[in-house]
């Protein structure tokens, strides 16, 4: 069985040679017309870094995942710290952000002294 990758019908070296506004055409719309509208100064500085080192920081969580991305390693902000994020080629069409979550799941332990009634009979020890 072949497993190589394919996005829309097109291996990663073609998407690789495609053309910006060619590969925004594979796109969903929403995508196509960020990529149509052009990359911010933001978007273009995170580029160019890319093209020369790979981990490279960044706060631009709205940039879309491009075929020149796949297999380089991003560090992202996500409010807090910078945390890695490894482009593989599944990702394509998908924003940064939706990868590096802003917020972390609430574990709850056993209640402080004094938050319930019951509390009060625990012993401080």
């Amino acid at each position: 069985m072949n497993d190589e990758f394919k996005y829309r019908g097109k291996t990663l070296s073609e998407l690789k040679a495609m053309d910006i506004k060619e590969f925004s055409e594979l796109l969903k719309t929403r995508q196509r017309r960020s990529l149509i509208r052009g990359f911010t100064p933001v978007q273009k500085c995170l580029l160019e870094k890319l093209e020369k080192k790979d981990n490279v920081k960044t706060h631009c969580r709205e940039m879309i995942i491009i075929p020149v991305m796949v297999g380089k390693t991003i560090r992202v902000y996500s409010g807090k710290e910078f945390l890695p994020l490894k482009i593989v080629e599944d990702m394509l069409g998908h924003r940064i952000g939706e990868y590096v979550f802003t917020r972390k799941r609430v574990t709850h332990s056993s209640p402080g002294v004094g938050a319930t009634r019951s509390s009060a009979s625990v012993s401080v020890r």
